[in-house]
């Protein structure tokens, strides 16, 4: 269903929203705003996973002001296109969902130096990955304007529910809702990567690995069958796993294997009958999801196992002219050569539809989900300017080279 929101100016009664569209909805400052505290305001709203409303709100009003872009929202996710008649459209996206805030909560951020004199902002969503939205969405409000206009039409998606399982993503619901506000020539995710190109990414693939048992009272351990001592040879294959290093058109991809989560047992008392190991593969994207069951069905024979969630990975893509102008750009920009994508992002999805993409955003990845996620603020310039000029000139030999 697509969600229409009627108000477009009237105070948002959240003074961080209130000072994101102050910095925004000002033609006379945007080109300058300050990312930092652009990213503080993005960040402050807290997003979890089926919470995104506010955040969605705040986009969508930001978006609608702007006269060069036509918008559509459906749920929590929006599009915005600008309309310039260029031969070729590149569509940035970002999520606007994170993972759970930690306990206490790592929001509001706050700016800390670090030893080597790094001014860092800390809190949830800084990494992944609301440094990438911050620069998409003060692109979206400057390119298009009035001597500001891009060498290629631009869409800009942003999305919901992108950190939990695949059949509640935001950009799935666009591609079964609105297919045709996704076409482009070329996806950019703004997912972290040192402000690098991330070719591809990993598949992943979630399974349940069950056993079972006889429930018995504890104290008389004898008359039943344990179910989580049963999967002691499940942990066992799991420790011993050897993850394989996979070469993707000229890239390498590092696989993984491992448990993420087990349960079993219902008493303190009571021998446990059930036990259930949750394991995850991420995969490389030579292979695609049937071949990455096979392989764990293979691995955990004489188990019951259940497929709980999958996606494919995405082959890297820097073959295509366009990609490889803009790895081009970015390598002459920032001095990062290409690399794989180890997490799976939905770069996986746009392969789906024919639409090569590549993930380029501020943050390190590695950080990303952690209790100490937290961006270097000064990659927030470096990665906006990048991504700005090749939009603005088209190409790293020129908009000529393009369109030969």
């Amino acid at each position: 269903m697509v969600r229409v929101t009627t108000d477009r100016t009237a105070p948002s009664r959240d003074p961080h929203l209130d000072a994101l569209f102050g910095m925004l909805l000002d033609p006379a400052t945007v080109a300058s705003s300050d990312l930092v505290d652009l990213l503080a305001a993005v960040c402050d709203v807290p997003s979890v996973s089926g919470d995104e409303a506010a955040l969605a709100d705040a986009v969508e009003r930001v978006l609608r002001a702007q006269p060069h872009l036509d918008v559509l929202r459906d749920g929590d996710s929006m599009v915005a296109r600008t309309r310039l008649g260029r031969a070729r459209r590149v569509v940035l996206a970002g999520h606007l969902d994170t993972v759970p805030l930690t306990d206490p909560p790592n929001l509001p951020t706050r700016l800390e130096t670090a030893a080597d004199g790094t001014v860092e902002m800390w809190g949830r969503g800084t990494v992944d990955m609301k440094g990438g939205v911050a620069i998409m969405l003060a692109l979206a409000v400057e390119l298009g304007r009035p001597g500001r206009e891009p060498a290629h039409d631009v869409t800009y998606v942003f999305y919901d529910h992108e950190e939990v399982e695949a059949s509640l993503s935001g950009l799935g619901r666009l591609v079964r809702n609105h297919p045709e506000s996704l076409e482009g020539d070329v996806a950019i995710l703004g997912e972290s990567s040192n402000n690098g190109i991330e070719g591809g990414c990993n598949g992943t693939l979630r399974v349940e690995v069950r056993t079972h048992g006889v429930a018995a009272h504890s104290a008389r351990a004898w008359a039943g069958v344990n179910a989580i001592h049963a999967a002691a040879p499940v942990l066992d294959r799991l420790a011993a796993y050897e993850a394989r290093d996979v070469e993707v058109d000229g890239l390498v991809y590092r696989e993984s294997l491992g448990a993420v989560g087990i349960r079993g047992g219902i008493a303190g008392n009571v021998v446990p009958d059930a036990c259930t190991v949750t394991v995850n593969y991420r995969f490389a994207p030579s292979q695609g999801v049937a071949e990455a069951e096979a392989h764990v069905r293979e691995l955990f024979e004489g188990f019951e196992v259940v497929v709980t969630d999958a996606a494919p990975g995405a082959r890297p893509g820097l073959d295509d002219p366009l990609v490889a102008d803009f790895a081009a750009a970015v390598q002459a920009a920032t001095g990062t050569a290409p690399t794989p994508k180890y997490g799976w992002t939905d770069v996986a999805r746009f392969a789906e539809l024919g639409i090569p993409a590549v993930n380029f955003g501020p943050g390190d990845p590695v950080l990303a989900h952690k209790d100490d996620e937290r961006l270097p603020v000064a990659r927030l310039a470096v990665g906006r300017d990048a991504l700005r000029a090749w939009l603005l000139g088209g190409s790293a030999g020129g908009v000529d080279s393009l369109e030969a």
